[in-house]
């Protein structure tokens, strides 16, 4: 696998952050907040953020070269702060910043542009490279997850995180051809599952695409990350700060709805004949769009990785924080099985 030294160069002009209007008016940034930026990724936001207001952005990313970027970008702007680490950890990197309550907290959800872009990370097979997925520098690699997985377990990744009606037929061919030579490359992979399923019939997308998305996903295990940092942006923002989550695809932002829902309230009142259990929490959160913002068809046409994008956002109230299970309800075998095996 190709060493990252985290020495790359910060964002290029043509990163173009999604849906950054939508974003900064729900976020409506003030001179004197502190920002949480959970996703770093190119800097878009943030740098956005820093010129709207004179305010102060706390940086996340678990990948290094994003905070190599973060750093590049703090040298124009001191008030940046960048932070190594992950956004379900925000309540305790905000802490150990000396900044645990904030104003404003903005997530940009999945994997970045400058990921994709980069043969060596291995998230694309439009570019071949080592098959990693990995947006950290530890942990199981996709390598593994295809390698070493339980056909059934596999085939159960790819359906639910990938939502592939052909999951079993790739996953029996996946573990047939491991045999014999495993799978080091993401053309190698991607051509397996093209033939698994019998080619591309005429498809619009390359018939990989939703296998792909399912391992990645687990690798990073992004939904549970979600789940972790939608209830830590709970804990930290303020009385009246703002919650601002893009999504990418209909898991995370069926996940974001839910959540959303329940904190705002949105839950059945009840009757007669099904009474509540239970006294109803106060919400802790008012919402500030009522449904998903979409990308307007301008921003499609200009940038197509926005067509699937969807924007919600909350504020919060003076509410408790909810209590709530600390898994995403997947039930996905666990990836530390993995780590014990390689």
């Amino acid at each position: 696998m190709v060493a990252r030294t985290g020495t790359r160069s910060p964002a290029p002009p043509g990163h173009l952050p999604v849906m950054l209007a939508e974003v900064l008016q729900a976020l409506a940034p003030a001179d004197g907040d502190v920002i949480a930026d959970g996703t770093f990724g190119g800097g878009g936001y943030s740098r956005a953020i820093l010129k709207a207001a004179n305010a102060s952005v706390i940086a996340i990313d678990r990948d290094l070269d994003a905070i190599v970027r973060a750093e590049a970008l703090a040298a124009e702007f001191p008030q940046l702060v960048p932070l190594l680490g992950r956004f379900g950890d925000m309540d305790m990197l905000l802490a150990q910043a000396r900044h645990p309550q904030v104003e404003g907290v903005v997530l940009d959800i999945g994997v970045s542009s400058f990921q994709i872009d980069e043969a060596e990370r291995g998230f694309s097979f439009m570019k071949d490279g080592p098959l990693d997925m990995r947006m950290g520098a530890s942990g199981p690699s996709a390598a593994d997850v295809v390698n070493r997985m339980a056909e059934r377990d596999l085939a159960n990744i790819i359906f639910r995180l990938g939502e592939e009606r052909n999951a079993r037929r790739i996953a029996r061919s996946i573990a047939e051809r491991r045999v014999s030579q495993p799978f080091e490359t993401t053309a190698d992979l991607a051509a397996l599952v093209e033939v698994a399923v019998g080619g591309r019939r005429g498809a619009r997308t390359h018939p990989a695409t939703h296998t792909f998305q399912a391992i990645r996903i687990y690798v990073n295990d992004e939904l549970g990350e979600l789940a972790r940092g939608l209830r830590a942006a709970e804990a930290v923002l303020k009385p009246g700060g703002r919650l601002v989550v893009v999504t990418f695809h209909s898991l995370e932002d069926r996940l974001v709805k839910q959540w959303l829902r329940e904190r705002t309230g949105g839950v059945p009142a009840g009757s007669r004949h099904a009474p509540l259990l239970a006294k109803p929490r106060a919400p802790s959160f008012e919402p500030i769009t009522n449904k998903a913002l979409q990308p307007s068809e301008k921003e499609v046409e200009t940038n197509p990785r926005a067509r699937s994008a969807r924007l919600r956002a909350a504020e919060r109230t003076e509410a408790a924080a909810f209590v709530s299970p600390a898994d995403d309800g997947m039930d996905l075998p666990p990836i530390t099985e993995l780590e014990a095996s390689t």
